[in-house]
């Protein structure tokens, strides 16, 4: 009897073939990338076998513009970026660009950015910006589709103050603003150079003067009047002192303003008393008395005797005195505000007078009257007796003619 044996199958020799068949099968299969794509609100899932990411975003109609950006891990990531350096799970975000409006001094300019702030937007835009600028938004405001911003830079100024010479960048309204913002604040009663309300000046130049007000009391002499008192208990034309007079003193309140430490004024606001000042009176003697005397060999009676300026004239152009009377020895000039016309003299040197006549003459000044042939020079003081009886009325008081005639006043005997 016959047996058969069936031969064993042998699998050894297609292992080869088997193990290149998987690795293609798993080549396949690695060809292709899942992506996960955020635009807005909207997720995209895209199975890609593209080299780049670029052309999956094409393949999967999500073609990005020349301002987009394709961000990965929230940093930029090229278009023309392998596929396989996005790595797994790759997510993928894209932000499109929108219109920027940013307003200048100058002009008004539209960006299209996909910059996530105002700040990224124009620093890539080329914008040169300083701290000191000023923006309507904050610079952290987010892009938004519409949005629109204004830009005012930064200007740069001098400031003088205190004898230097400061630097700064300010894009404030006013000067006022400008000097706070640097920490220049006026202060008290300073100010500037336009002034803090006005606006920034085209040459650049502020100037801050410093502004200080002083007060302090000076003392002040007062100085006393002096009066006359008549006395009746008196003789006619004597003196005497009733009451010295003495000098007040007052305290002066003095508002000087320095501007730069240099005075520019001072003002006097007001005075406190400290002392009155007393006034000097002096009595006057009103009671006539007759008296005698012998003057010139010759016995008077008279009431009134009193030092007095005499001069002399002659006519020049008319012989006829203020009274109506010729002019002759005899007859004077007086001052009939104090001497009626009429009333007797006697003036040593020259004999008995009559008041007839006035002119250039005031107080206690006499113009004695002589005729053209016989004229005698007058200049010197003389005591004038005035004889007895005297008027019903006259003044008790003659002053001399210092206190009553402007620009002459001749030197007292």
């Amino acid at each position: 009897m016959n047996v058969y044996r069936r031969r064993p199958f042998h699998f050894i020799p297609f292992l080869p073939v088997l193990l290149v068949l998987l690795g293609l099968l798993a080549a396949c299969r690695e060809s292709k990338q899942q992506l996960f794509i955020l635009e807005g609100e909207t997720l995209y899932t895209v199975t890609t076998e593209a080299a780049t990411l670029g052309q999956a975003l094409d393949q999967a109609g999500l073609a990005l513009g020349p301002d987009d950006r394709l961000l990965f891990r929230g940093q930029t990531i090229a278009a023309d970026a392998p596929v396989s350096a996005c790595a797994r799970p790759c997510l993928l975000q894209i932000r499109r660009a929108v219109p920027l409006t940013v307003q200048t001094p100058s002009k008004v300019i539209t960006l299209f950015t996909s910059a996530n702030s105002i700040a990224e937007a124009l620093e890539e835009a080329g914008f040169a910006l300083s701290p000191a600028d000023r923006f309507s938004l904050p610079l952290e405001t987010p892009i938004v589709n519409g949005l629109s911003v204004i830009w005012t830079p930064a200007r740069e100024l001098t400031v003088q103050v205190d004898g230097l010479q400061l630097r700064i960048r300010s894009a404030a309204q006013t000067v006022g603003e400008a000097l706070a913002e640097a920490g220049l604040p006026l202060i008290g009663l300073d100010r500037s150079e336009p002034a803090e309300n006005q606006p920034l000046p085209e040459n650049g130049m502020i100037r801050i003067i410093r502004v200080v007000e002083t007060i302090t009391t000076t003392p002040k002499i007062l100085p006393y009047e002096k009066r006359m008192e008549f006395s009746a208990e008196l003789e006619l034309d004597q003196t005497q002192l009733l009451q010295s007079g003495e000098p007040g003193l007052a305290l002066a309140r003095v508002r000087t303003r320095l501007e730069d430490g240099v005075a520019v004024a001072e003002v006097v606001e007001g005075e406190t008393m400290v002392r009155p000042p007393q006034d000097q009176i002096t009595l006057y003697g009103t009671r006539v008395v007759m008296k005698t005397a012998v003057v010139d060999g010759i016995t008077i009676t008279y009431w009134r005797a009193l030092p007095f300026y005499a001069t002399s004239y002659h006519p020049v152009t008319s012989d006829i005195t203020a009274s109506g009377k010729r002019v002759r020895i005899g007859l004077a000039g007086i001052d009939p505000r104090y001497i009626p016309y009429g009333t007797q003299m006697y003036v040593p040197g020259y004999g008995y007078a009559e008041a007839a006549d006035t002119g250039a003459i005031s107080g206690r000044w006499i113009d004695l009257a002589y005729p053209t042939e016989a004229y005698v020079p007058w200049h010197r003081w003389v005591t004038v007796y005035f004889l007895w009886p005297p008027p019903a009325s006259f003044p008790y008081y003659i002053p001399p003619p210092c206190s009553t005639l402007t620009g002459y006043c001749p030197p007292p005997p």
